[in-house]
């Protein structure tokens, strides 16, 4: 069996920066503290405890059910929130095993990334931070740090699931340093500093990447799934069309719908080739994670010109997919469910579940703030769900797949 080492540069799981609460470990010091008084669950390192926290995690679950690209789709076969998470998480675990970094950490990045969506994906988010405007606004990132540190609480003596500093940080600074932190993101590093102004480990960086490369290439496969996408669209891309043309001579008899599969399979492969590539040249000379740290630019990523064609992709998705009348037109009544909701709660505070009312403060901003977590939380069919409830009819025409 082939041993891995791990890189000089890569987090180390036995010097972690310690968790917020509970016993605290000087990085350095192995074993790390029990789980609870005294007993262990498994021979896990600590980043394992932290992805295990995260899989067992009710946001977690709730994810399966929260858009990704289509509102609420009827077919079995698009992505979900849930789906993408692991998708993100193949792809992450790739990368970081090629570059030798700590796969653990990785992949729990790669898990949790998601966790602050609200139903209905960025409709929803505009919908809320609309709401929530003068209390301090809505950020799907850093409510992702609320969920893992505050709300998603199921031990007996802390609140959140207590995860590894380097999690909670890489999970912080998920598309690199935070200038200006909003309120929720400035809150959570004051009660445990995430040190906003620097980079990230490799492995948030390649979690972010990955991310990147699933939803530019799957939601090219969905897209063309639900017809929102043809092939002529994609053979604009002139990188695109190369790959296109590549496919077709070498399965020239393929039925089209596999042919399209393998392009999408091919991009895949090519973006993390060149992310493997680029990153191993990037780190030369790098001889601890603070090395990354202090680095002061981001080492893992696209290649230059790879991070072109990316950006021409992402804008071709927007125009042709994202923007799509049809998906505007489910967003402004996906973001019509939840401004409601929003409304309902907010004048009525016993159209909440009990412990959601227990919780709930008394004054603003907090008030709202908690009425928007309750909200956050919901997949997309528990809010079309309270949304008939309170209103007495079904929100229509949100699917549009």
């Amino acid at each position: 069996m082939m041993v891995i080492t791990r890189a000089p540069y890569a987090a180390d799981p036995a010097r972690h920066g310690g968790r917020e609460f509970g016993p605290q470990r000087r990085a350095g010091e192995s074993g790390g503290p029990p789980d609870i008084a005294g007993e262990t669950r498994g021979p896990r390192s600590e980043f394992q405890r932290d992805r295990d926290r995260i899989i067992h995690s009710m946001s977690f679950r709730r994810l399966k059910s929260k858009t990704q690209v289509f509102i609420a789709p009827e077919g079995d076969h698009y992505r979900t929130r849930l789906t993408h998470s692991l998708e993100v998480a193949q792809i992450g675990r790739v990368l970081a095993r090629a570059l030798r970094l700590d796969e653990d950490l990785t992949e729990g990045l790669c898990l949790a990334h998601d966790l602050g969506h609200p139903p209905f994906g960025h409709a929803g988010e505009n919908a809320l931070a609309e709401a929530m405007q003068r209390h301090g606004g809505f950020c799907h990132n850093a409510q992702a740090l609320r969920t893992v540190m505050r709300i998603e609480s199921p031990y007996p003596e802390n609140e959140g699931l207590n995860l590894t500093w380097d999690l909670l940080e890489g999970l912080a600074k998920h598309n690199g340093p935070v200038g200006a932190p909003n309120w929720a993101l400035a809150e959570l590093d004051e009660a445990f500093p995430l040190d906003l102004g620097a980079w990230p480990s490799l492995e948030a960086q390649i979690a972010a990447v990955s991310d990147d490369i699933a939803y530019d290439n799957h939601d090219i496969d969905d897209g063309l799934r639900a017809g929102f996408l043809e092939l002529d669209d994609l053979l604009e891309l002139p990188f695109l069309a190369d790959q296109w043309r590549v496919v077709e001579r070498r399965f020239p008899n393929a039925p089209r719908d596999r042919q399209l599969r393998e392009l999408v399979r091919d991009q895949i492969g090519l973006m993390v080739n060149d992310v493997i590539d680029h990153t191993a040249k990037q780190v030369v000379g790098m001889g601890s994670v603070d090395d990354v740290r202090n680095a002061n630019r981001q080492l893992g990523g696209f290649s230059p010109e790879m991070a072109a064609h990316e950006r021409t992709l992402k804008k071709f998705m927007y125009d042709k997919l994202y923007y799509h009348s049809d998906q505007v037109a489910g967003a402004e009544r996906a973001r019509d469910v939840v401004a409601r909701l929003f409304a309902a709660y907010s004048q009525d505070s016993s159209l909440m579940p009990d412990d959601w009312q227990a919780r709930l403060p008394e004054k603003d901003p907090q008030r709202s703030r908690v009425i928007a977590d309750f909200i956050a939380g919901m997949s997309d069919r528990f809010a079309i769900r309270a949304c008939e409830e309170i209103y007495g009819e079904r929100p229509k025409g949100l699917s549009n797949v």
